[in-house]
């Protein structure tokens, strides 16, 4: 498969944060239908990381994979299913973002 490495990411990302999403709504593997969206997503999710892998470093694509999901999830926590964040949380997700920003805009390690 051809997509750009970004993409491939990008998309793994995506898949892991509904994969994740519908895990909650499983309650426990009792609900098929969250269950197998979950399943899915996680096998959509790391059939795109492999092949972002194939360009870029294994530490940089996890770092990013991992950072960004970490924040999209806890957001979407935070939004539909009322998680309470405080401020040391707010500025948790902040050094995340900062860490996952430094690491593509000023490493030469960077998915560039």
């Amino acid at each position: 498969m051809n997509l750009p490495p970004a993409l491939a990411l990008t998309i793994a990302i995506v898949a892991e944060v509904v994969a994740t999403t519908a895990l909650k709504q499983s309650a426990g593997f009792t609900r098929p239908a969250p269950l197998a969206l979950s399943l899915a997503g996680y096998l959509v999710a790391l059939f795109c990381l492999s092949l972002a892998l194939e360009k870029i470093p294994t530490g940089v694509a996890y770092a990013i994979w991992s950072g960004v999901g970490i924040v999209l999830i806890t957001a979407l926590a935070w939004v539909f299913h009322g998680q309470k964040l405080d401020m040391p949380a707010f500025a948790g997700i902040g050094l995340i973002m900062a860490g996952v920003l430094v690491l593509n805009l000023f490493s030469k390690a960077g998915a560039g």
